[in-house]
């Protein structure tokens, strides 16, 4: 399950969110947007987001399960956020919605912001015509209505989530917060969507979604312990060309059985997995070390600097030395030398 890397954003604000609520909103996928938006994490040094709840219904809006939310911010508040986001709700996949809303998310993606869909949440990007052309995804369970909704969206049923221009949308439930830490990585850089996913001890990036901003995700544990082994062993030789063969005799299997038990257990070949760790650790090093491209491309396995922007080009839509100057922290100044006497 790979995310399917799409265009870049030409936009790298984000200080502004609201959150569209409609009757009958999850508590959970409204809980991941405010989670990773409307926190005060200025002590530990991020971003502080002025963040909305609005009311897209006249309210008080009902949410599920058992509660009322009151907000003093109407539809209007929506024309100011560099980002909506649409929780998942009961029924969305069979009900309407407000005009006015469909209208606020329409002219938000015609003025370059983003929009996300959290779940079912695609369901009132697709009422607004959103996803017309554009790919998409939501819960597996109503990927099937999706389609028939709104043919003209490209349905991508086996993502954790999908951006196409400044419209992102994410499966069911927890898949939201993929999308969303996602999303800040994309725009603020990897520190900052990792230390956000620290302090909500879930881990930066899932394996079976791959995006384009991310640095080293968590090994899960597996239940095919010598695929595990597999994997922690290639993400320690990096730089080590190796065979499905080679893997496979490492694991005690045949080629043939070692490809189908990885592919069940990571959705995706060895030799993509191993390339997209490749290209996490190249990213890691353009944001954190002075290493020069040539250097950063032998210690990530890709050989020369010419693959590496291959690769890069290919998977992020940019250069190594594009990626490096957007994502790059500050330097810190060098100590002035000692003075003698």
């Amino acid at each position: 399950m790979e995310l399917l890397p799409l265009c870049c954003h030409a936009s790298s604000m984000l200080t502004n969110v609201a959150v569209a609520l409609t009757h009958g909103v999850n508590a959970f996928e409204l809980g991941v947007v405010a989670e990773v938006f409307g926190m005060d994490r200025s002590d530990q040094g991020l971003p502080v987001y002025d963040f909305a709840m609005v009311a897209a219904e006249p309210g008080p809006i009902q949410a599920r399960p058992g509660f009322t939310i009151e907000t003093p911010y109407g539809l209007d508040r929506l024309e100011e956020a560099d980002l909506i986001a649409v929780p998942a709700g009961a029924n969305h996949v069979c009900r309407d919605f407000p005009e006015e809303l469909l209208d606020a998310l329409r002219r938000a993606v015609d003025r370059g912001a983003w929009v996300l869909g959290v779940c079912s949440g695609a369901f009132v990007l697709g009422a607004a015509g959103l996803l017309d052309g554009r790919r998409c995804t939501t819960h597996w369970r109503h990927t099937g209505e999706l389609a028939r909704q709104y043919p003209a969206a490209v349905i991508e049923p086996d993502v954790l989530y999908v951006e196409d221009g400044s419209v992102i949308t994410s499966a069911g439930t927890a898949a939201g917060i993929d999308a969303c830490l996602y999303l800040v990585r994309r725009e603020q850089g990897s520190k900052i969507a990792n230390a956000i996913a620290r302090r909500m001890v879930v881990p930066p990036h899932r394996e079976g979604g791959q995006a384009q901003y991310i640095e080293h995700p968590l090994l899960r544990e597996r239940k095919d312990d010598a695929i595990g082994d597999s994997l922690r062993w290639m993400q320690e030789h990096l730089d080590v060309e190796v065979t499905v063969a080679q893997l496979a005799e490492r694991a005690h299997m045949s080629p043939r059985t070692f490809a189908r038990r990885f592919r069940q257990e990571t959705a995706t070949t060895p030799y993509q997995w191993m390339l997209g760790q490749r290209l996490l650790l190249a990213q890691h090093l353009l944001e954190d070390t002075d290493l020069t491209v040539d250097a950063i491309a032998v210690r990530a396995g890709f050989g020369d600097a010419a693959a590496l922007r291959h690769h890069f080009l290919r998977r992020l839509a940019t250069t190594p030395n594009a990626y490096r100057r957007t994502f790059r922290g500050p330097r810190e100044p060098s100590p002035e030398p000692a003075r003698a006497g």
